[in-house]
């Protein structure tokens, strides 16, 4: 089982990549924090399943003022370096409601460059 407290995350996509995000785990109860990139705060709260997928919620707020909500389904998939790379399956909420598909990978090294 993935214990995904402590864990750093950043988008796969290069237009993102200033975007850290935080995750933290107690039990089955996953939550985190994010920001980066056009967005100024967000957090997710959801809970892992046996199988170490992630089911959550999440809100943000974007470097525009708009607030953004949804939820997410994410599915782990380990590295040969030992990290974890996460399939997400997304959908937002609300008047700029969309569906979608992306990853995040785990930051597995100290450099402020990643932070």
């Amino acid at each position: 089982m993935i214990n995904y407290d402590g864990r750093r995350f950043r988008p796969a996509e290069a237009e993102a990549r200033g975007r850290v995000a935080v995750y933290h785990q107690e039990g089955d109860l996953v939550w985190g924090e994010f920001s980066g990139g056009r967005v100024r705060r967000g957090a997710l709260t959801g809970t892992r399943a046996p199988d170490d997928t992630l089911e959550f919620a999440y809100s943000m707020v974007l470097d525009d003022g708009q607030v953004v909500s949804g939820r997410c389904r994410s599915t782990p998939e380990f590295r040969e370096d030992g990290g974890v790379d996460l399939h997400e399956e997304w959908e937002r909420f609300g008047p700029h409601a969309a569906t979608g598909r992306s990853r995040i990978n785990e930051i597995r090294d100290d450099s402020r460059e990643q932070r």
